[in-house]
């Protein structure tokens, strides 16, 4: 369900190790890998290119400012930012990751979304298998 969040990491740590623990998740939930990674501009280190490739994705950037092309993730973040990041004070990487894990557990299986007919992503995705 595409409303769902699937998988999410508070570390530090590069955007090469990013997409190769997203594209391991992805395989190991699905046994497929995604048919491209969208991105923003800047991700393009030769090795990175290289990883991505590697993996068979087609790299899709979105274009500078343009946050159309990349809405639903785009609204995901802003609902984060709105009912949890900014509502806390993160002592902690652990703290903010604990936090945002719960707020991420209630986004997918309590809190209804209008674009999925006031089912939460959980229902909509059992609904659909």
């Amino acid at each position: 369900m595409d409303d769902e969040i699937k998988r999410w990491t508070a570390r530090r740590g590069s955007a090469r190790a990013s997409v190769d623990r997203a594209v391991r998740h992805a395989r190991t939930r699905t046994g497929a890998v995604p048919a491209s990674f969208g991105q923003r501009p800047g991700l393009t280190s030769r090795s990175y290119t290289a990883l991505v490739r590697g993996y068979g994705l087609q790299q899709e950037f979105i274009t500078p400012h343009s946050p159309e092309q990349n809405g639903m993730v785009e609204r995901v973040v802003r609902t984060l930012k709105d009912q949890c990041v900014h509502r806390h004070r993160f002592e902690t990487l652990q703290h903010a990751s604990r936090v945002i894990s719960d707020w991420i557990g209630f986004y997918n299986n309590g809190r209804p979304h209008q674009s999925l007919r006031m089912r939460t992503p959980a229902e909509a995705f059992r609904s659909a298998a």
